[in-house]
């Protein structure tokens, strides 16, 4: 499948969806849907660079907290839009969560990887994550011109949940779908490996630096997670996208025009 890396420097996980096939062997256009990690150390340059790219809106996934503390930057003609994954106050891993769960994590080998099942089933079973699909959507579907930028943290799991709705919607297989969720892994390779370094330095032990590479990794257990979910839940995909999302015919329809190739 095609990757189509951003040549920035200060965004982890930068990729525009561009290129990848969708619908009737159409493939989705660039410099129109961009998903990343935290924007809140990005250089002068990279924000010239988007700027030039065509960036004109910001969908920041992270919690009402994360965006505060660490606030996306304000950039000349770019609209930035605050829509939560989530209604949990933090990111999983961040200093919150650590607190809140360091006995599991320095105990449990486990623990990261049953917690993030977790989250990711109540991300699909939450109406406050549902809801935000749902207005992601609408904002994607009013957007004529231009690239949207959505993200989270490391730009993996709440960005990845919704890239999966997205590229199914444009007519994305569901494997192409999977190995999209999962070059996260790939790309976030040097940025992993200095948080595991640091973790080292500061002594903990295995078990927790275990933990924490659940954390900052992308699983197909936790694809598989919201999949099975759906299906227990919701029946099928097109179900949950029709029922609980809302996605109708005039939706799908609407986005498949404004990202999709002509043939």
């Amino acid at each position: 499948m095609t990757i189509h890396l951003l040549p920035v420097n200060s965004i982890l996980n930068p990729r525009d969806l561009g290129g990848i096939t969708g619908l009737d062997g159409r493939k989705i256009k660039t410099h129109r849907l961009l998903r990343t990690g935290t924007l809140t150390h990005i250089s002068n340059d990279d924000i010239q660079f988007l700027k030039n790219y065509g960036l004109t809106t910001i969908i920041d996934l992270r919690s009402k907290t994360e965006s505060k503390e660490h606030p996306d930057p304000q950039i000349e003609g770019v609209e930035n839009i605050s829509l939560p994954l989530s209604d949990e106050e933090g990111t999983l891993g961040g200093s919150q969560d650590l607190s809140r769960e360091g006995e599991l994590y320095h105990h449990d080998p486990h623990a990261a990887f049953k917690m993030m099942c977790t989250h990711y089933r109540d991300h699909v079973i939450k109406k406050h994550d549902q809801n935000t699909v749902r207005q992601v959507l609408k904002i994607l579907a009013n957007n004529e011109k231009g690239a949207t930028l959505f993200h989270c943290t490391e730009g993996k799991d709440r960005t990845g949940f919704v890239t999966l709705f997205l590229l199914y919607i444009l007519g994305v297989d569901l494997e192409t779908i999977r190995q999209d969720y999962l070059i996260s892994n790939s790309v976030l390779t040097s940025y992993r490996t200095a948080r595991d370094k640091k973790f080292e330095t500061a002594g903990e032990n295995l078990i927790f630096r275990s933990n924490m590479r659940i954390l900052s990794s992308a699983s197909d257990s936790f694809f598989d997670t919201v999949l099975l979910t759906i299906e227990e839940q919701y029946q099928n995909m097109d179900a949950y996208l029709r029922n609980v999302v809302n996605v109708t015919p005039k939706l799908r329809d609407r986005l498949c025009e404004l990202y999709l190739e002509e043939k």
